[in-house]
């Protein structure tokens, strides 16, 4: 591997988030509350470090699929152990696995807690949290990738796709930066969009910042400890829930209206389908919900919110769907592993991959019936590469693979079966609550240090979709070959 240039490259990582912990020393300043050094001692760190790897001399810029693997993951992790150093220094989570779980589920916008009184927590602290799911949500490197000049002859396309979610990544434009810069220019312009609309329903403009970092990287970090249910408001709740199955959607679906193909826009396949889902889902919750608020229009307020959260992987909550009937709750849990739109901020196995294997075991059933024929199989309206159905294959039996080896471990802690599985499927998804002890008025904090960090490793893996992560723990990495 290149390690100059992935040392290089990490070195601009540190920088960034050693810049980036600037703002929540700003509101730390502005609320004069007593955490000046949590922010600018690990600020000042990481620019020395980051600093300092920018000596290194590379001698190649080519940046190959395996070193985009490895600098992504180390990156995210890098970034995930230094940026849970201002909640130790403060004390507000002093344990290192709890402050470790708490800011990767942050940067991988899970929204899982271990803080069991969010109110308690300083503005500082509040912001920095829910501003990671910000940065988190497009992706740490897609930011570099658009702010930091390109080299490499175009080879840094490789960190976008190990880092993008998808079975297949590519360019919007001619050039990696500037692909960069239009997902994050309607990154943000989105994200403005619905901080003033929440200012519009006379939300503090605090709140309408953590609100919007949580919903815009779907991340579901709240400022109020009953989520957004604390407010108890129809129109914030119409809001948010616009705004996160907007976040879910494939950015390419905005790209194609941004420059005025809407044609192509509306054919998009796994939008289309995205929405089937959401629909069909908020109806058959709020039917199935119906004994419990009395009549079908707040049924479906409330299955509506729920659902546009949760396939969303946002997992912020209007009402504690623990007290749903068993058969709402089964398709929660369906919508957390589904997830949402590949190239959205969502996590979860994505839409596309699930369209795909259906596709695929429709083609093996023909293919039984009529062996000799040669059934292709079509997404988005283009043939799928072999290497493409192979990789979604493949994806599926590691998710999997990881799922059920999470599962058995975590069950050690004793916790109900229902809590078990759930923390298990929320946190590999990047969904944030569970249900049962881990429901969305409670918290992770019950699980054992082990568990922390094997949710730990399955909220990377997740976000980083699987392989970049398995990749920097595989001894066979660090391996040279003769």
């Amino acid at each position: 591997m290149n390690a100059r240039l992935i040392l290089r490259v990490t070195g601009k990582i540190l920088i960034l988030e050693g810049f980036l912990l600037w703002l929540p020393l700003i509101v730390n300043l502005i609320y004069r509350e007593s955490f000046f050094w949590s922010f600018m001692g690990p600020s000042l760190g990481l620019l020395a470090a980051g600093g300092l790897l920018q000596l290194v001399r590379v001698r190649s810029h080519n940046l190959y699929a395996k070193e985009g693997l490895f600098i992504t993951a180390l990156a995210w992790l890098l970034m995930s152990l230094f940026g849970c150093l201002p909640f130790m220094l403060s004390g507000e989570i002093p344990v290192f696995w709890d402050a470790f779980f708490e800011m990767v589920s942050g940067f991988t916008t899970t929204g899982a807690t271990v803080v069991s009184d969010v109110e308690a927590m300083s503005h500082g602290m509040l912001f920095w949290r829910s501003f990671s799911h910000w940065i988190g949500g497009m992706g740490i490197l897609v930011f570099v990738l658009a702010v930091l000049p390109q080299t490499g002859g175009g080879t840094y396309i490789n960190l976008m796709r190990a880092e993008s979610p998808g079975p297949q990544v590519g360019k919007l434009v001619s050039k990696v930066r500037f692909t960069a810069r239009i997902l994050y220019g309607i990154y943000i312009v989105m994200t403005l969009i619905q901080i003033v609309f929440l200012l519009c329903g006379r939300m503090p403009l605090f709140d309408s910042l953590i609100t919007a970092f949580g919903t815009a990287g779907t991340g579901g970090f709240s400022c109020l400890n009953n989520s957004i249910a604390g407010y108890d408001s129809l129109y914030i709740e119409i809001v948010v829930t616009v705004f996160m199955l907007l976040f879910g959607v494939n950015f390419n679906f905005f790209y194609l209206l941004l420059i005025g193909h809407f044609g192509e826009a509306f054919r998009c396949e796994e939008v289309r389908w995205y929405f089937i889902i959401v629909l069909f889902s908020m109806v058959v919750i709020a039917l199935n919900t119906l004994g419990l608020y009395g009549d079908f229009w707040t049924a479906l307020r409330y299955s509506s919110f729920q659902v546009a959260s949760i396939i969303t992987t946002t997992g912020f909550a209007s009402w504690d769907f623990v007290s749903w009937p068993t058969f709402s709750r089964c398709v929660l849990i369906v919508l957390m592993v589904i997830g949402a739109c590949a190239g959205s901020t969502g996590g979860g196995i994505k839409v596309c991959r699930l369209v795909i294997a259906g596709k695929t075991m429709n083609r093996e059933l023909k293919l039984l019936s009529r062996p000799r024929s040669v059934v292709g199989i079509k997404f988005e309206g283009k043939t799928l590469d072999p290497a493409v159905l192979r990789g979604v294959q493949t994806f599926l039996a590691v998710y999997m693979g990881i799922l059920f080896a999470s599962f058995l471990v975590v069950s050690l802690d004793g916790l109900s079966l229902e809590a078990t599985f759930s923390a298990v499927v929320t946190t590999l998804g990047n969904v944030g609550p569970g249900l049962a002890e881990v429901g969305p008025m409670s918290n992770f904090s019950a699980f054992s240090p082990l568990s922390k960090l094997v949710m730990s490793f399955n909220m990377l893996a997740g976000r980083l979709e699987l392989f970049p992560i398995l990749l920097l723990f595989a001894p066979s990495t660090y391996i040279k070959r003769a």
